[in-house]
């Protein structure tokens, strides 16, 4: 398994208004991963679906607890949310940011 990153130059308006300049003389920009854990089913040849039903990624939604831990993840390290950024989004959010509310 791999895992991905990318980075684009959003200056104008992903870094708090256009605030938070990047630095692109700083490049090549290098990001690690610590403390990383992956939960997946493994496929397999002779199954069809490896996945039991009781995976977290049946669910259809958190519970509670987990709510709780989003929220405090996204207070505490989200820097930027395109579903409150109305300067960007003049003629409404898109879809998806319906469902966080």
């Amino acid at each position: 398994m791999k895992l991905y990153s990318s980075l684009w130059n959003a200056d104008d308006w992903a870094t708090r208004g256009g605030l938070i300049k990047t630095d692109w003389s700083q490049a090549p920009f290098v990001a690690s991963y610590s403390n990383f854990e992956a939960d997946a089913c493994v496929a397999s040849a002779s199954s069809s679906s490896p996945c039991k039903a009781s995976a977290w990624l049946s669910q259809e939604a958190l519970d509670t607890n987990e709510q709780e831990k989003l929220k405090w993840v996204q207070k505490n390290y989200m820097v930027y949310n395109y579903c409150t950024d109305t300067k960007r989004f003049t003629q409404g959010f898109p879809p998806e940011c319906s469902l966080s509310s």
